[in-house]
């Protein structure tokens, strides 16, 4: 890996800078993929299993995903799949951003991503780009690209999760950012990564009928075991039924974590034992205290990080995990009793997931929201695991097609017997 602050510039050089279409384009399609990365895993990892799935199934494709996760390269990616790093920003607690390493103010770094986002366009010439999450990317450094790449004809797809947050925060926010009249002037689709049956993340939002039009609802992103092993060494508690205590990228689950521990010294009784999984990002002192209480306690154990989190999900029995879109994604594919335990700060994106996850009776929710958190409710909910149904017992038609619908859209876009001329659609008033 690169030194640190310098990863970007390494990295850059595999998009070959150059403002003219290359020749020689290959079999398949090209698709660049903006990965809205200022805080955790989940958009890194959404848009690497979006990634591997396109290649697997058309061997000639090649895909860019433009992230600034400082973390991106200690991922695996198939044959097809490359990265470009640009400079990263991180999220405060106080919900304000700065530059993760560059010595430079907030407004320099994004000038700096917005026009290495605008090489990368140029140099690649994408047939599809997909946009994740945010319609004009991190304080709109995605719209350069857009207008470049809405002229050349390159299809325009904005692909979002299940749940966004509650609508009383996501319309104002989309109407400072602009949001809305972006994902009407430029995109073609809109994917939404869930089930309308479940949750639909932009109806508060009254989008004109034509860009409803453009919706997608492909289901759940299904996950499978890296064909490779894991490095990982795990520990002797994963060699008996044991519980995967998951915060995803670990910046945000101090607070699960805590109530994990607290339960197991209350109540050693716990059948099952847990293995806490801390994420890239947790809090250097938070890990120490959490450390020292872990090894007092025989049912417990801990691993730092695993890039190959699918296969300890596949050795456990059970998952207690935030309720993360990428994490919801792993315990329907592998099929794992799971207790949600959700954030409601800053959003309650979490909370909205499991709340309707609940209501199928995929998973069971246990929340701190309305009532208080206390080491006996985690204990009495970690030893109902072994008795709660698998999300397999519930029958919910296409759940778990999210891949197969995104093969057969980008498959659609990239149809070549289709002459295609670029769509400038009518922003909103």
């Amino acid at each position: 890996m690169a030194p640190k602050g310098r990863a970007w510039l390494t990295d850059m050089k595999m998009a070959s800078i150059q403002t003219t279409a290359p020749s020689g384009r290959g079999s398949g399609p090209r698709v660049l993929i903006y990965s809205h990365d200022t805080f955790g895993l989940g958009h890194l990892r959404r848009s690497r299993a979006i990634a591997n799935a396109i290649v697997e199934e058309q061997p000639g494709a090649s895909v860019v995903i433009i992230s600034g996760s400082p973390v991106i390269g200690n991922f695996e990616f198939e044959s097809g799949v490359d990265y470009i790093r640009i400079p990263g920003v991180t999220k405060l607690p106080d919900g304000d951003y700065r530059c993760l390493n560059l010595n430079m103010n907030l407004d320099e770094a994004v000038g700096l991503r917005q026009s290495l986002i605008l090489q990368a366009a140029k140099s690649f010439q994408p047939d599809v780009f997909i946009v994740d999450k945010e319609p004009t990317g991190f304080r709109g450094e995605v719209m350069s690209a857009l207008d470049y790449l809405q002229g050349v004809g390159c299809r325009l797809v904005l692909g979002i999760r299940d749940v966004m947050d509650e609508p009383a925060l996501l319309v104002p926010e989309w109407d400072r950012k602009e949001a809305k009249q972006a994902l009407i002037r430029y995109y073609d689709e809109i994917w939404v990564y869930g089930l309308k049956e479940i949750y639909e993340p932009l109806a508060a939002l009254h989008l004109p009928p034509e860009a409803e039009s453009r919706i997608t609802y492909t289901g759940y992103l299904r996950r499978e075991v890296p064909p490779t092993r894991s490095l990982t060494r795990y520990p002797k508690i994963t060699k008996q039924p044991f519980i995967l205590v998951t915060t995803g990228g670990g910046g945000d689950g101090e607070d699960l974590i805590d109530w994990v521990i607290s339960a197991y010294e209350t109540d050693p009784d716990i059948e099952m034992p847990a293995l806490v999984l801390f994420g890239p990002f947790i809090d250097r002192d938070k890990r120490r205290s959490f450390v020292e209480r872990i090894t007092k306690q025989p049912k417990l154990d801990v691993l730092s990080f695993d890039n190959k989190i699918e296969h300890l999900m596949q050795k456990a029995d059970a998952i207690v995990a935030m309720g993360g879109y990428n994490t919801f994604c792993e315990a329907l594919s592998f099929d794992k009793r799971t207790l949600i335990v959700p954030r409601t700060r800053p959003r309650l994106e979490q909370y909205i997931r499991a709340v309707e996850a609940e209501r199928l009776g995929l998973v069971r929710m246990l929340s701190d929201y309305r009532e208080p958190r206390t080491p006996e409710r985690m204990a009495e909910a970690l030893r109902g695991l072994s008795a709660q149904p698998r999300p397999s017992e519930v029958v919910v038609p296409g759940l778990l097609d999210g891949l197969d619908r995104v093969q057969e859209r980008l498959k659609a876009l990239t149809e070549p017997a289709i002459p295609f001329a670029p769509a400038f659609h009518q922003a909103a008033e």
